[in-house]
């Protein structure tokens, strides 16, 4: 199988192309701003069962049409699963936060992931899973926390994309669902609270994460998954 994965650089993006690098006859195409650590291990793993590509790309600034799609054509690589993991998050007062903060979360959460999809569509295959990373601030009737109403609301309008993408994909027979994910140990968590040791940590998480992106499709479409044991 062919997956892309953003936010591929730490956490639970990093931890994800661990997992899937372990299985054969896998190519990984790992898209992170600062891929040094995805560059050591793709030369740590065994050739003989996957590949591992890291590729230094901005999904906020940088341009698809010039860099990611030629890359990718040059690459032969044909879409199995598309992992939109990249985030970003503000912390501060709803009163505090400004256009520049908006700015930062809805073009990181939101408008990276609507580029991606939509332009990499003619490289995605028949059967394809697209999986969106969401968390539980952003499911409606879950409990909700002072300083992330920027990121919540983000994630809270990816999950409706999500929904609404499962459905106009249905043609191409490509898969489209959200998890949602909640208290797992990454620098971001970090952020968003402070001093708090979360309830999973990234490898763990990531180990749920790399079986639902090859055969979460088979059970799953259109769907937002809470992922969570703890709140938060």
């Amino acid at each position: 199988m062919n997956f892309i994965i953003t936010g591929a650089g730490k956490g639970i993006g990093f931890e994800t192309v661990k997992q899937l690098s372990k299985i054969h006859n896998t190519r990984i195409l790992a898209i992170s701003r600062n891929v040094q650590k995805l560059n050591e291990l793709a030369e740590e793993i065994n050739p003989l069962i996957s590949e591992i590509t890291p590729y230094s790309f901005d999904i906020v600034n940088g341009s698809i049409d010039n860099n990611l799609l030629p890359f990718i054509k040059e690459l032969d690589f044909r879409i199995d699963c598309l992992f939109n993991n990249a985030g970003a998050i503000v912390n501060k007062p709803f009163a505090a936060c400004d256009t520049q903060d908006f700015n930062t979360v809805i073009k990181t959460n939101l408008e990276a992931p609507f580029r991606l999809i939509r332009d990499l569509l003619p490289f995605i295959n028949e059967g394809a899973h697209i999986v969106n990373a969401g968390s539980m601030g952003g499911v409606q009737g879950s409990a909700k926390f002072p300083g992330l109403a920027l990121y919540s609301a983000s994630k809270g309008a990816i999950a409706t994309l999500t929904e609404c993408l499962a459905e106009e994909l249905k043609e191409k027979k490509i898969s489209v669902n959200c998890l949602a994910f909640g208290s797992v140990q990454t620098e971001m968590f970090s952020m968003a609270f402070p001093g708090f040791d979360a309830a999973l940590k990234s490898n763990t998480m990531a180990e749920f994460v790399s079986r639902f992106l090859i055969d979460g499709h088979k059970f799953f479409n259109g769907k937002i998954l809470p992922v969570s044991v703890s709140t938060p």
